[in-house]
């Protein structure tokens, strides 16, 4: 049994497309404000591309599937949004995981392969420093694309744990 076109709905548009424009610019925000003052921003060191993604690819994926899991138990239970029918609930038991557990797992994955292998490509090809500008616009579509990934999982995770 698929899921319903309200289901698909809140996966792609309210968990992915949503939060991949909140976080666009809340990050782009954020990379504006810690470097603003800053002439560029090295590769490595104590401010820098690799630190603030590696930081980023683990805070942004625990947080959102923190806040993701209780505002869809919110809207399950104020019916905005169905539970899932009994048919089309996971038969894995990552779902019935704690939050913590959960949101633990996605961190973990968005360091090794959302942050990881950009860092690694860097450090490879010898990128050189990048311009304040150039580092909040790329800092703002990779944590874009980075939650449009993880919200959606998450998203899923919370509906499947809330309709059991």
């Amino acid at each position: 049994m698929g899921l319903s076109d309200r289901h698909r709905r809140f996966l792609l548009v309210e968990q992915g497309l949503g939060p991949a424009v909140f976080n666009c610019a809340i990050n782009g925000a954020i990379a504006w404000a810690l470097f603003r003052s800053a002439v560029d921003v090295p590769i490595w060191g104590e401010q820098s591309v690799g630190v603030d993604l590696l930081a980023t690819a683990f805070i942004l994926p625990l947080l959102t599937c923190v806040i993701v899991s209780a505002l869809v138990g919110r809207q399950v239970r104020s019916e905005k949004v169905p539970p899932l029918a009994s048919g089309q609930l996971p038969h894995s038991s990552w779902f019935k995981r704690s939050v913590l557990k959960r949101a633990l797992l996605l961190a973990t994955a968005g360091v090794l392969f959302g942050a990881a292998p950009i860092v690694w490509a860097l450090s490879l090809g010898q990128a050189q420093a990048f311009t304040v500008p150039a580092f909040v616009v790329f800092k703002a579509l990779w944590s874009a694309m980075l939650a449009s990934v993880v919200t959606p999982i998450a998203g899923w995770w919370a509906l499947a744990n809330v309709s059991r």
